[in-house]
């Protein structure tokens, strides 16, 4: 147990420019004492970690430590670049960036010559962003790390428009689209708010102190409850199988005779809307009352 947890403290330190004890602490489930204990073993075992003490103190790592040869395993040295790069073209984390060049500058000197590939790009924006979201993106992470209050200009689903002062706790990635947890002035009370939603992202100048909150505290089942979902079966013409599979996933359309029928659990809000916008190369088969509401807004579209 012991070495494990050094380990890991060791990587937490060569991807961090600074750590506090209290926070490996809480990590790993130790006393504070335990881990200033396992940082002194790794002192004398010859790794150059500094101790600041006072309030912005910390524990770092010097910038020239090296990994010996050999510590990473090829499939290591892969994963590790590819998710810290992919990570750092997000956000545009400065932790994120020197612990690639770390790993990079380690993989080179190991004589084994691992590469670490760049096969995985992450975009979380939207069409037509002109790298907007990028720089709302950054100016979150930023939020985040250093404790500063943002006011954001925000459009919620239901196209309300609002004004609100944000404590930005931690960024979340969840299917693909990127959150931040954050303390609402304006609710008095924690929400997530979409970042693509975010219509402008300012710094007011005001910084926060955060709050001891578990992971556990955090919501991560705000997508759609179950009342909010409609259980449809659609028939789906082949010309439009490709966007289908795109909006659906490839898994939940199969063939059944000549046609192609999807099966899928679907949130009710602009169902008709979506459906609508194949052109007629998706059919309702039930539920009964979906197809009716369909039919509906194609005649209001019509004029009838």
């Amino acid at each position: 147990m012991k070495y494990r947890i050094m380990v890991k403290i060791l990587a937490t330190l060569l991807s961090r420019k600074k750590v506090t004890a209290k926070e490996l602490a809480e990590r790993y489930e130790v006393s504070m004492r335990t881990i200033y204990r396992y940082v002194e073993d790794l002192s004398v075992a010859g790794i150059p970690i500094e101790i600041a003490r006072g309030r912005y103190g910390g524990i770092a790592i010097s910038d020239t430590y090296r990994l010996p040869a050999g510590y990473f395993t090829r499939e290591e040295y892969e994963a590790a670049g590819n998710a810290l790069r992919a990570w750092a073209a997000q956000v545009g984390d400065e932790a994120a960036v020197s612990a690639l060049e770390k790993i990079e500058r380690q993989q080179k000197n190991d004589k084994r010559e691992l590469a670490v590939c760049g096969n995985i790009i992450v975009d979380g924006g939207v069409w037509g962003d002109m790298g907007a979201f990028s720089g709302k993106m950054k100016a979150c992470e930023r939020a985040v790390n250093e404790c500063a209050c943002l006011q954001i200009n925000y459009i919620s689903r239901d196209g309300e428009h609002s004004r609100r002062v944000i404590d930005p706790y931690v960024l979340i990635l969840k299917r693909n689209v990127w959150y931040v947890y954050a303390f609402c002035h304006t609710k008095q009370d924690f929400r997530t708010f979409k970042i693509g939603r975010m219509k402008k992202v300012t710094f007011t100048g005001g910084h926060f102190e955060k709050r001891e909150i578990s992971k556990e505290e955090i919501p991560l089942d705000f997508f759609y409850s179950p009342d909010q979902m409609t259980d449809v079966t659609l028939e789906i013409e082949r010309g439009a199988l490709a966007d289908a599979e795109e909006w659906l996933g490839v898994d939940s359309i199969e063939p059944r005779g000549n046609a192609l029928v999807c099966e899928v659990s679907l949130p009710t809000d602009g169902l008709s809307g979506k459906i609508l916008s194949f052109g007629g190369a998706v059919k309702v088969l039930a539920p009964q009352s979906l197809a009716d509401e369909v039919r509906a807004v194609a005649r209001r579209i019509c004029g009838g």
